[in-house]
C-alpha cells in the first residue's frame, strides 16, 4: 500500500511539474504577443520595411543614382576582400553584393556605420586602461611558467599582453557536471558572504533556481553585503521586465541590464554579454556556461537532459574574475571606480607546483585579437595525444576546420561532443555539414543521445583544459562578450576527463554511413543556410 501511494505521489508531483511548466510556457508567449517584446519586434520590422521601400523607390527614380551605387558596390567588393575580416565574414557578404549590389551595398554599409560599436569599444578601452596595474603576472608565477617544460609560457604572454590579463598559480579548481552540482555549491559559498557578490550572466529568468538565489542575495544585501547583479538586455525581450533593475533595487541589490534591447534598427544590439561569473569575496568565483534559469539544472525539461559544466575557482585567480566583471559593470557608468577596496594586493609567493597554472581570459567584440579562437588553436596544434571537446553548436571558420582537421591527421585523438536533441534547428542544421569534412580527416564526432550539451570544454593531453562561455560558433567567436579559465596542470583536469569519458558511453557515434541517413532536406537547409553561417 505504501509503494502504491509513493508511486502515485511521485505521478502526482510528476503531473504538477508539466502543468507550471506549461502555465510557464504561456505566460511567456503572453508576455511575447502583448508585452514590450512584440512592440519591440514590431518597430523594428517596420525599419526593415521602410529601408527596403527607400531602396525600391529610389531604384524607380533615379538611375543615375542606382548606376552610382551599383558602381559602388564594386568598389565596396574590393574594400571588403583587402580587409581584415575572416574570409567567412567577407564570402557571406559579398554574396548579397552580387546578387543585388544596391540593396546589399547600403546594408554593408548601414552595419560598418555603427556609432554604438564605437562607443562601446572606447568605453571598454578606457576601464581596460584604468585597471592597468592589476593586469600583469607576478614575477615569482612568470619565473615559475617559464620554468615549466612544457608550452604554457607563450600562451602566457599573448593573453597578458593581448587580453590584459595575467597568469596565476596557487589556486584550486572545482569542476561540476551539471548544472546542479553548481547550484548547490553555490549556495553554500553564498552563505559564507561578508563583503561583495558580483553576478553576471547572459540568461536570468524567473523559477527556481533564480528565486532561491535571489532569496540569499536579499538577505546578504540586508546583512550589509555589497551585491551588483548584471543580465544581458536581451533577458528583458522574454525572461525579466524590462524594469527589473528598479526592482532589485528595492532589496538593497545594484543591478543593470548590459545593452537593453531598444526598438531600433541596429548591429551593436548583436553583441551580447555571454559571460557567466560569479564572484564572492574575491574569494570563489564561478564560469562555464551554466546561466541562472531552470533547464540549467534539469529543473523544467526544454530538449532533453541538459548537460552542461562550470569550474569553482579558489584563490588567487579569482582575481581576474572580479577584474572582468568591474570593467564590464563600469562601461555605462560614470566616474571612477575604487579597485583597490576589490583588488587588494597579493603577497608574492612561489606558486605550489601541484595546483599548476590557471589564467582567466576573455574576448569581445571591441577586442582587434580573436583571443577565444586563438587559445583553442592551439591547444588543438600543441596536442601530443589527445582533444577532446564539447560544444552546443559547431559553426567554425576555415581556420578551426583546419586546426582540427590537421590534428586528426597528425594523429591525435580529436572527439567532438555536441547535442542530439537541438536548442536551434537550422543552427544544428548548419553544424552537421561539417560532419563528414571532419569525420574524414580523422575527427570523431559524436552526439549526446539523452538530450542537448550546453558545456564549453576543452581538455587535452592529461595537461590542459578550458572551461567557460565559449562556444565553436561565429557568434561566440566574434560577436560576443565571452569567457573562460585555462587551466593547466591542475588535478581539476583528470576529473574534466573522466567527465568527458562518462558522458562519451550516452553518446551515438555519427558515422559516414549514419549521415547518409540524415533526411536530405535537413541536409539541404543546412547547406544553403551555411554560406550564412557566420551571420546568424
Amino acid at each position: 500500500m505504501k509503494e502504491k501511494e509513493r508511486l502515485e505521489k511521485i505521478k502526482w508531483n510528476g503531473l504538477n511539474h508539466r502543468v507550471k511548466v506549461k502555465k510557464r510556457g504561456l505566460s511567456i508567449l503572453w508576455r511575447i504577443i502583448f508585452g514590450r517584446t512584440m512592440i519591440t519586434i514590431v518597430l523594428i520590422l517596420a525599419q526593415i520595411f521602410l529601408l527596403f521601400w527607400v531602396f525600391a523607390r529610389m531604384g524607380a527614380y533615379s538611375k543615375v543614382g542606382l548606376a552610382i551605387l551599383q558602381v559602388f558596390s564594386v568598389f565596396t567588393i574590393i574594400y571588403i576582400l583587402n580587409s581584415k575580416e575572416n574570409p567567412a565574414f567577407k564570402l557571406a557578404w559579398i554574396i548579397p553584393l552580387c546578387a543585388v549590389p544596391v540593396l546589399g551595398t547600403l546594408l554593408f554599409l548601414f552595419v560598418q556605420a555603427n556609432p554604438g560599436s564605437f562607443r562601446l569599444k572606447h568605453k571598454l578601452k578606457r576601464r581596460i586602461d584604468e585597471t592597468e596595474p592589476y593586469t600583469h603576472t607576478q614575477e615569482p608565477i612568470r619565473q615559475a611558467v617559464k620554468a615549466d617544460e612544457g608550452d604554457i609560457d607563450e600562451i602566457c604572454h599573448y593573453i597578458e599582453h593581448f587580453n590584459h590579463l595575467p597568469a596565476y598559480g596557487n589556486t584550486k579548481v572545482t569542476y561540476f557536471e551539471v548544472g546542479e552540482e553548481k547550484f548547490k555549491d553555490l549556495m553554500v559559498e553564498l552563505e559564507k558572504a561578508e563583503h561583495f557578490i558580483f553576478l553576471e550572466y547572459f540568461i536570468i529568468a524567473k523559477g527556481y533556481m533564480w528565486e532561491h538565489v535571489l532569496d540569499l542575495l536579499k538577505r546578504k544585501a540586508e546583512e550589509g553585503v555589497e551585491v551588483r547583479v548584471m543580465y544581458d538586455g536581451t533577458c528583458t525581450l522574454v525572461n525579466l521586465p524590462y524594469d527589473y533593475a528598479g526592482k532589485l533595487a528595492k532589496y538593497g541589490i545594484k543591478a543593470k541590464a548590459f545593452s537593453p534591447i531598444k526598438p531600433l534598427l541596429s548591429t551593436h544590439q548583436n553583441n551580447r554579454d555571454h559571460r557567466k561569473i560569479f564572484v564572492i569575496d574575491g574569494k570563489v568565483a564561478y564560469t562555464g556556461g551554466i546561466n541562472l534559469a531552470d533547464e540549467y539544472i534539469n529543473e523544467i525539461e526544454l530538449h532533453g537532459h541538459w548537460k552542461d559544466a562550470a569550474v569553482k575557482l579558489t584563490g588567487d585567480a579569482v582575481r581576474s574574475f572580479t577584474l572582468m566583471f568591474l570593467q564590464m559593470w563600469n562601461i555605462s557608468e560614470r566616474g571612477e571606480e575604487t579597485y583597490a577596496c576589490y583588488l587588494p594586493e597579493l603577497p608574492e609567493q612561489e606558486p605550489e607546483k601541484e595546483l599548476g597554472f590557471v589564467i582567466p581570459y576573455n574576448d569581445g567584440p571591441t577586442n582587434m585579437e580573436d583571443v577565444a579562437e586563438r587559445v583553442y588553436l592551439d591547444i588543438l596544434n600543441q596536442a601530443k595525444e589527445y582533444v577532446h571537446i564539447m560544444t552546443p553548436y559547431l559553426i567554425p571558420d576555415n581556420e578551426m576546420v583546419v586546426a582540427l582537421c590537421f590534428a586528426a591527421q597528425r594523429g591525435i585523438d580529436v572527439k567532438l561532443m555536441l547535442p542530439h536533441i537541438p536548442d536551434k534547428r537550422l543552427i544544428f542544421y548548419i553544424a552537421r555539414t561539417y560532419y563528414i569534412q571532419l569525420m574524414q580527416a580523422g575527427v570523431k564526432i559524436y552526439e549526446y543521445t539523452p538530450g542537448f550539451v550546453h558545456s564549453k570544454v576543452f581538455v587535452s593531453d592529461n595537461r590542459k583544459a578550458v572551461v567557460g562561455s565559449i562556444n565553436l560558433d561565429f557568434r561566440s567567436l566574434y560577436e560576443h562578450f565571452e569567457c573562460a579559465a585555462y587551466i593547466y596542470k591542475n588535478p581539476v583536469i583528470y576529473a574534466i576527463e573522466k567527465d568527458y569519458q562518462r558522458t562519451l558511453s550516452k553518446c551515438q557515434r555519427i558515422t559516414p554511413e549514419s549521415y547518409k541517413k540524415i533526411s536530405l532536406i535537413t541536409r539541404g537547409l543546412g547547406h544553403i543556410f551555411r554560406v550564412f553561417g557566420p551571420l546568424v
